[in-house]
């Protein structure tokens, strides 16, 4: 039987993941995005897949979850899947986030990554938890940053693919073995990423 996922997100990445996703041996019930005009949204309506707009921006309810659904994934929302929503799926939820957790938690993770001067940038798919960006990790990768990349050329070239590839492998054996890897982060090196303001 396939794994029946609920894809929350928005954009360009919650776009290119549901176009992976549909590749492999998933059923996708729903998707979840903030806007009916947003690039998920519209997407997933070419797809012929059930879609609905969050009711509110900030939360996501279980209300909101397909029945059925086995495993929550997350890519690109700034919404809080909430407790009683990941409860629902028998797997919980997954998301993408672009730093090697536990550093830069947060959501400027990518600009923290650079401000820092580090080196080297990454992706970690994680357990969606109740704190922010502070659940297990399923799968994690890195990269160099570039000499003088911002923020925004570091995402495109080499984060947003990174994170892309890193979901679709984790659904993969997830769907093939019915579990997602659970490897709790070391809270000693954990920094914090809030937004930073111009």
């Amino acid at each position: 039987m396939p794994l029946k996922i609920t894809l929350v997100g928005s954009r360009f990445f919650g776009a290119a993941v549901l176009d992976k996703l549909v590749g492999l041996d998933v059923q996708i019930l729903q998707v979840l995005a903030p806007a009916a005009d947003d690039r998920l949204a519209v997407r997933a309506q070419a797809l012929g897949i059930t879609t609905r707009v969050q009711q509110d921006a900030q939360r996501v309810p279980a209300a909101e979850i397909a029945d059925g659904t086995e495993l929550i994934v997350a890519a690109h929302t700034h919404a809080r899947v909430m407790p009683d929503a990941l409860a629902k799926a028998r797997l919980g939820g997954i998301g993408y986030h672009p730093s090697l957790l536990p550093r830069h938690r947060g959501i400027a993770a990518v600009e923290w990554t650079v401000k820092c001067d580090d080196a080297i940038a990454g992706g970690s798919i994680y357990h969606l938890a109740d704190r922010m960006d502070a659940g297990a990790i399923a799968a994690q990768d890195w990269c160099f940053v570039k000499p003088g990349e911002g923020a925004r050329e570091l995402w495109e070239r080499a984060l947003a693919p990174l994170g892309i590839r890193l979901l679709t492998q984790v659904v993969a054996q997830a769907s093939a073995t019915g579990q997602v890897p659970a490897q709790p982060q070391d809270e000693q090196f954990a920094t914090q990423a809030p937004k930073l303001t111009a």
